[in-house]
């Protein structure tokens, strides 16, 4: 019998251990700080290198820009941190929400580069765990979500509820708005802008999983369970592809075709699931969170058409 508690003792050890690892590598982060004054936060990556010139002008365009400074506290107390970027008084206002282990300035300084192209103001925040805003655990949406949600209403106490509100994402910023756009927003959010944002977290887990080479069906549930004992969270609390089913604002979705991280079948799944007012871009040629710097004036020209000029 001793040897049948020690057995057991010896597994729940292991799997705890197993569990514990599968968080550090997926779920915990050292808060990504800003860059120094001398260094640009660009992505790495062969397939980002013929793009890395447009990107580091965006970023340096971005830096040189004149900002203001926005706080807001999330549900959980953590302080998070935007930047302000004015087009003109009264213009739709975008809010930008970066991507997993990504930065305002790696992944959005495109995305202010386009939005002055429309017209739109934008506000750049760093999500949980990166720049300055506050905590360790990166949750696929599942917190950051409602991190969305304090920064509209942050939005309306600063701009006034007249003020019109886009919710933009890339990538696992794509997911975060797209969780939003199902809860009850204000009037003033007038759509959302999804880029590259996949179905659920789970469903990506295992996409990544599989792409080591690893078993998805037998990885998975180790994940699952460091998220649940060492982050504190569900990982199938809420998913994009369900929540987008309660939309009550128009979403367009684009997508690289060529996109090797995040399938381009999963934004097809989200706009199929979306009932409101939505149109689907996908990009030939073009690889992760890259559809606007390889098809500019394709992204711009559907942007114009869906929102309006």
């Amino acid at each position: 019998m001793l040897w049948v508690l020690g057995f057991l003792a010896a597994a729940a050890a292991l799997i705890l251990v197993i569990s514990y690892i599968c968080f550090r590598m997926a779920f915990y982060a050292d808060r990504r700080k800003p860059a120094s004054p001398d260094v640009l936060d660009l992505p790495d990556g062969e397939v980002y290198k013929p793009f890395l010139g447009f990107m580091e002008s965006c970023a340096r365009e971005v830096r040189g820009m004149d900002f203001e400074e926005l706080c807001a506290t999330s549900f959980d107390g953590l302080p998070l941190y935007g930047r302000y970027f004015e087009y003109a008084p009264g213009a739709p206002i975008e809010l930008m929400m970066h991507g997993y282990r990504g930065s305002a300035e790696r992944d959005l300084s495109g995305g202010v580069r386009r939005a002055f192209k429309l017209g739109h103001s934008v506000l750049l925040v760093d999500q949980r765990c990166s720049g300055k805003s506050g905590g360790n655990v990166i949750t696929f949406g599942i917190r950051e979500y409602r991190d969305c949600l304090t920064w509209v209403e942050k939005m309306n106490d600063r701009f006034g509820k007249d003020a019109k509100i886009i919710l933009t994402g890339i990538s696992m910023g794509a997911a975060t708005v797209l969780l939003a756009a199902g809860q009850p927003l204000p009037e003033n959010v007038i759509g959302v802008l999804a880029d590259c944002g996949y179905t659920s977290a789970k469903e990506i887990i295992q996409v990544v999983i599989r792409d080591m080479g690893l078993p998805p069906k037998l990885c998975y549930p180790f994940v699952k369970l460091g998220a649940r004992l060492y982050g504190g969270f569900d990982l199938e609390e809420v998913a994009p592809c369900e929540e987008v089913k309660k939309a009550t604002v128009p979403v367009i979705f684009f997508h690289g075709e060529d996109d090797a991280f995040v399938p381009c079948y999963m934004s097809r799944i989200n706009y199929d699931a979306c009932p409101t007012r939505k149109q689907l871009v996908t990009i030939p040629g073009a690889g992760h969170g890259l559809s606007y710097p390889v098809a500019p004036e394709q992204y711009l020209a559907a942007m114009r058409e869906f929102f309006g000029e």
